[in-house]
């Protein structure tokens, strides 16, 4: 028991670090968006009369989030200007994104879904588009400005800090000011709370780089090859090139089991894509009003979440990422059969806090170990292409998957406690994988960096 109350105090003083503080920040600026394109989004459609498969069509507004790999190496290699020369290469793409998402967020604020979904519809994009670029800038600074043995840690305090964005702030607080104000005020109000992160940046320091130095031998390498093969200028644009957009992909085919990772990335969240599409159009069938959900399914929720981070975050620093990844998975598998009861039970204020809570306590246990994990996959030198790569992969799951939610739900008359059951068995599709990637891949196959500077080139 001592020797466990000690493991616990060195997980928590990892907390103490100002680096933490700055990614905690971030979080929330990365979770903000995410209601105000899902869960509240398709509260606000379904108030307004839009039927359930439409609302479950909304989901494919959010594809930006599962191809922001397409634009990753641009945010990895381009130089905008002024924001990189003045604030260097992550603090500048990330205040260069904020500001073009509060933007979206304002425009968001003064559409009508009632007249106009298409408009709706655009607007959203733009808020996804703009937020899925920034969660490219995010997730690198998180990975760069930490070293991997905090990697636990800094996906606990991302993960937090995402939740206090989306789930309170976002989420229950645009709930609170839609039902005092309506939606287009809480959208617009929100949009102000983007200066949070935006604040975190101009207070933060900017990440070193340093590549490993096998990587930028590499790249020195095909460098000198372009460049003989096509002489000064021309190579000098396909060198960058190469740099920007091929070597980040050819380096991780690199590592054994690449294929088998990739999909099991993308299988991993299948069942927590169908709930989450729509959690809140369930509720809202069963009679919750909308203050009932923000209190339930928001702050309570948050308090479970916050928990299950927490214990997510000391699983991983004792047994191991795959291992704590296994564990959070079983688990959020099981407490999706939970809103099948709430189904049966109908407008149980009880049943609707234990099935809240539980879903949250789960999603913020494998949600920790699965962060660590991607993380743990890059290369720093390419670290904003190949998380949002791996990450991408996943929201594609959650994105496109979930778009037939709504369907699934009228398929079935109505029958959400059916539903919800199916959720739990499609949860439970990654962890045979997973199972194969323990006995066959070791953990903490990260390529390491190299003391020396990174070569000439753009910042």
């Amino acid at each position: 028991m001592t020797a466990l109350f000690r493991d616990w105090l060195d997980s928590l003083k990892i907390y103490a670090d100002r680096r933490i503080a700055t990614i905690l920040c971030l979080g929330f600026a990365s979770g903000l968006p995410a209601p105000l394109v899902f869960s509240n989004l398709s509260i606000w459609l379904r108030d307004v009369g839009v039927s359930r498969t439409d609302i479950g069509l909304f989901a494919l507004v959010a594809t930006p989030y599962a191809i922001n790999f397409l634009w990753a190496p641009l945010v990895d290699r381009l130089p905008l200007p002024f924001f990189t020369r003045r604030f260097g290469r992550r603090r500048g793409w990330a205040l260069f994104t904020q500001l073009w998402l509060m933007t979206a967020l304002v425009v968001m604020s003064f559409t009508d879904p009632a007249t106009n979904l298409f408009a709706m519809a655009l607007a959203a994009l733009f808020v996804t588009a703009t937020s899925a670029t920034q969660d490219v800038v995010i997730d690198a600074y998180r990975i760069d400005i930490l070293e991997p043995e905090k990697y636990g840690a800094g996906s606990a305090a991302a993960i937090w800090g995402w939740h206090l964005g989306g789930t309170l702030v976002g989420g229950a607080g645009g709930l609170y000011l839609a039902a005092a104000f309506g939606w287009n005020v809480a959208y617009l109000v929100l949009a102000l709370a983007v200066s949070i992160g935006m604040a975190a940046i101009l207070l933060a320091k900017e990440p070193p780089f340093r590549p490993p130095a096998e990587t930028v031998e590499s790249e020195r390498r095909a460098s000198g090859w372009l460049h003989r093969r096509f002489g000064e200028s021309a190579g000098e644009a396909l060198s960058w090139l190469y740099v920007a957009a091929v070597a980040p992909f050819l380096d991780f085919m690199k590592r054994r089991g690449w294929l088998l990772i990739l999909v099991f990335i993308f299988v991993f969240k299948l069942g927590d894509a169908l709930l989450g599409r729509m959690s809140g159009v369930f509720y809202r069938e069963l009679g919750f009003e909308l203050t009932q959900i923000a209190d339930v399914g928001k702050v309570y929720g948050l308090g479970a979440n916050a928990v299950g981070i927490l214990i997510g975050g000391f699983l991983v620093h004792r047994l191991g990422t795959l291992k704590a990844l296994f564990v959070g998975g079983v688990a959020s598998a099981l407490t999706n059969l939970t809103y099948s009861w709430l189904a049966i039970s109908g407008q149980s204020m009880t049943v609707f806090i234990v099935a809240v809570m539980a879903d949250s306590f789960t999603g913020g246990l494998a949600t920790v170990a699965f962060v660590a994990y991607l993380s743990n996959l890059c290369n720093v030198a390419y670290t904003a292409t190949q998380y949002a790569l791996l990450a991408s992969l996943g929201n594609l799951a959650r994105i496109w998957f979930s778009a037939s939610a709504g369907a699934m739900v009228d398929g079935l008359d109505g029958d959400w406690a059916t539903f919800f059951a199916i959720t739990a068995v499609v949860a439970l599709l990654g962890l045979p994988l997973l199972l194969v990637i323990m006995k066959l891949f070791p953990e903490g196959s990260r390529p390491k960096t190299a003391a020396q500077p990174a070569p000439a080139g753009p910042s």
